[in-house]
């Protein structure tokens, strides 16, 4: 229900905005021009033109000090524009503005998350019909993702209708089928995400789009609870809270990327060239399959659990490494059986095939 009025707002900011670059060149060319005449011209109410008038008066060049702000006379019900600030006339743009404009335009336009995309669509018309040729450069955005997959779950979303999603859970190594009812999209750290009220966690989650294997749109509306509430991801998706667990590394000089690419709650210098790197995680599982990712400098100090498990899965390996693989039947001498033949596909053959 309050989609529409989001809209509505923008839209009006929007047309405000446009409004304002283009008095201060209206007024200077009609000095001393009444109120009246000026709002029929402009086609607003004078209560909405002596508004406009008011918020120019603090809009103005860096410094923002008397001399920065534009300034304005009135004579009774009539105003002239004693300071323009630099807005002494519509804008003009060159070609590279023109063109860092439209891709910049562009590239919003194709970003998850952006609330009114008729309004940056209309813009771009605009900018594109005033510039011409000057902007016909051979330019294609794209966003780094699948845009293909980004542009499903953006129809499906702006649908307003419930989806069902086969996600990848990355922290638990697992696959699962859920029903979930939209908020929004959105794009954080390079990568798109979907916010929505999952019902089977019957809490707000972000799913991330690379991570979507499937969806499918329900007959029904999207319902989203009172109580769902958007995340807030001004410092990210993962937000490391005391009660996740916390983990300290030793890492080499080869693995201090992790210091800047995860948040870290502490880093010491060790013997060497060895830092000690303490840092929160979802949970051990997750960590367990993180530190098997790294490199040959990784070891774990804490906790216990942890480096227990991460040399288990390593024993593992290099036991089913070392373990030779069982060698193949003999060939009866006139040929296979043709009652035992089987088509390379079968998984009895593919699952022994290294």
């Amino acid at each position: 229900m309050t989609r529409p009025a989001a809209r509505g707002g923008s839209r009006a900011s929007a047309d405000r905005l446009a409004r304002l670059l283009n008095l201060v060149p209206y007024l200077l060319a009609r000095p001393g021009i009444e109120l009246a005449e000026a709002a029929g011209d402009l086609g607003v109410t004078e209560r909405q033109l002596r508004e406009d008038l008011e918020l120019l008066w603090v809009c103005g060049l860096p410094g923002y000090g008397p001399g920065d702000l534009i300034d304005m006379a009135f004579d009774g019900d009539r105003v002239t524009i004693t300071y323009d600030a630099g807005i002494d006339r519509p804008l003009r743009l060159t070609p590279d503005e023109a063109l860092a404009l439209v891709v910049a335009l562009r590239m919003l336009a194709e970003t998850p998350g952006v609330t009114n995309r008729e309004a940056v669509e209309r813009a771009l018309a605009k900018i594109e019909n005033a510039a011409g040729d000057l902007v016909a450069a051979p330019v294609e955005v794209r966003l780094p993702a699948d845009t293909r997959r980004v542009a499903e779950l953006r129809t499906a979303v702006e649908s307003g209708r419930a989806l069902r999603i086969t996600y990848y859970t990355a922290a638990r190594d697992e696959t699962t089928d859920r029903v979930v009812d939209p908020l929004r999209m959105l794009m954080v750290g390079g990568r798109a995400y979907v916010e929505a009220w999952c019902r089977r966690a019957e809490a707000v989650r972000l799913f991330r789009a690379d991570r979507i294997d499937a969806v499918a749109e329900l007959e029904e509306r999207a319902v989203v609870p009172p109580q769902a509430r958007p995340h807030d991801l001004t410092e990210g998706v993962f937000r490391p809270s005391p009660d996740l667990p916390l983990i300290t590394l030793r890492i080499g000089r080869g693995e201090r990327w992790l210091t800047e690419y995860y948040p870290c709650e502490r880093v010491e210098a060790g013997g060497g060239d060895q830092w000690l790197v303490s840092l929160r995680v979802t949970d051990l599982g997750w960590a367990r399959r993180f530190v098997l990712g790294l490199g040959p400098d990784v070891a774990v100090v804490a906790p216990v659990e942890l480096a227990e498990q991460v040399r288990a899965a390593a024993v593992a390996a290099l036991d089913a490494y070392a373990s030779p693989v069982p060698a193949a039947p003999p060939v009866p001498v006139g040929g296979p059986d043709p009652a035992r033949a089987v088509s390379p596909a079968d998984p009895a053959v593919t699952a022994g095939t290294q």
